[in-house]
Formats: structure tokens, sequence, C-alpha cells
């Protein structure tokens, strides 16, 4: 995973409560929480890179595909 950045941020106590009934409430910290929400504002609006997804087991590479009457 890669290494995270400390970063203080000031929240109205209001705001602050309700992301942190919120994160209670779907077994997150605040701060897994906090980062949850950005990612998906971030990825919904494009400015972040959607996951990619890890290649499927067993399928064959670019360039490795055998033709018909190829291989054993």
């Amino acid at each position: 995973m890669s290494k995270r950045k400390p970063f203080l941020l000031r929240l109205d106590p209001v705001i602050h409560e309700a992301l942190q009934l919120w994160a209670d409430a779907e077994l997150r910290s605040l701060n897994a929480q906090i980062e949850f929400l950005l990612r998906n504002a971030l990825r919904e609006k494009g400015r972040l890179p959607a996951p990619k997804a890890p290649p499927l087991p067993g399928r064959a590479h670019s360039g490795s595909k055998k033709g018909a009457g190829e291989g054993v």
C-alpha cells in the first residue's frame, strides 16, 4: 500500500459528528470514512482514475496465445 500523508483538517462540530455517526454505522474509523467519501467524490468527477482490476487467473498474456494446432 502507498504511504499516507498526514493532513490536519478543521471541521465544523456538526459535520464532524455527522461523519463520525456515519463512520460508526459503516464500521469504519472517521479517517477511513473521510478518505472513502473523498475518493468516491474524486472518482465521480473524473479526477481520480478507477482502480485497475487484477488479471484473471488462467488468462493468456498478450502475445502468448496459441494458435490452432499449436501445443498440447
